[in-house]
């Protein structure tokens, strides 16, 4: 972890090049207050950026890299919510409830990250309507995936959710049909909800029935209607 003012040049939001689109509305003195406490930390790949029930004092701003957001659970299960590439929000509901970190986000690879006082952010949105309507948009966004994550993992037999999660990867985070999905064998057992042993039966049965290829960190959609035909029937 590298700790510092200003990363890749963000000396000022002003300038930051790595702005988010959702602060490319707000004033210069709205800009120069967030400005003001902010600061930039350098995370490399597998360390924590935050912790499940630890104190809630910042919005995070993911400049670059790739990170994960799981819910750690009973039994040192996890189950892994979501992937974030830049501009994600990171904070979560404690924010505004109890003030307590309710999700553990690890960096999957090399990734920068600003911190935002929450003070001073919520300030902003008091009176910026458009930023906030924009904030609410986006926290609606990540609602609607989770009810439909729900769906998944409480309706659908293990075929029908390892379906979705390569849907979830190829359609919704890589946009493509070909990708190093980044996830170890346990990170995407815990995307669908089931025990490591499992995520690699089914992954070798698709293989099998030819629905995917495995090749090293690859994987690759073959056929995608039978992968979509788990996913609606599994």
């Amino acid at each position: 972890m590298n700790l510092g003012r200003g990363i890749h040049g963000c000396e000022d939001c002003r300038d930051c090049m790595h702005k988010a689109p959702y602060f490319k509305i707000l004033s210069d003195k709205e800009l120069d207050l967030i400005n003001k406490q902010r600061y930039s930390v350098r995370y490399k790949a597998g360390e924590t950026i935050l912790k499940q029930g630890t104190s809630a004092t910042h919005v995070l701003s993911l400049i670059d890299g790739v990170i994960k957001l799981y819910i750690e659970g009973v039994g040192g299960k996890n189950l892994l919510l979501a992937l974030q590439k830049p501009w994600g929000l990171l904070g979560g509901p404690g924010i505004h409830t109890d003030r307590r970190i309710h999700y553990t986000v690890t960096a999957l690879t090399d990734a920068s990250v600003c911190f935002l006082d929450i003070e001073q952010f919520n300030m902003i949105m008091s009176t910026n309507c458009q930023f906030t309507t924009q904030l609410v948009q986006h926290i609606s966004f990540q609602a609607s995936n989770m009810f439909q994550k729900i769906i998944s993992l409480t309706q659908k037999q293990m075929h029908g959710r390892m379906a979705d999660g390569i849907l979830y990867l190829s359609r919704d985070f890589f946009k493509s049909e070909s990708f190093d999905p980044l996830l170890s064998r346990q990170d995407l057992a815990d995307l669908t909800a089931m025990s490591k042993d499992s995520a690699i039966r089914i992954l070798k049965d698709f293989e099998r029935d030819g629905v995917i290829s495995l090749k090293g960190n690859k994987l690759s959609i073959i056929n995608m209607d039978q992968l979509v035909y788990f996913s609606q029937h599994g």
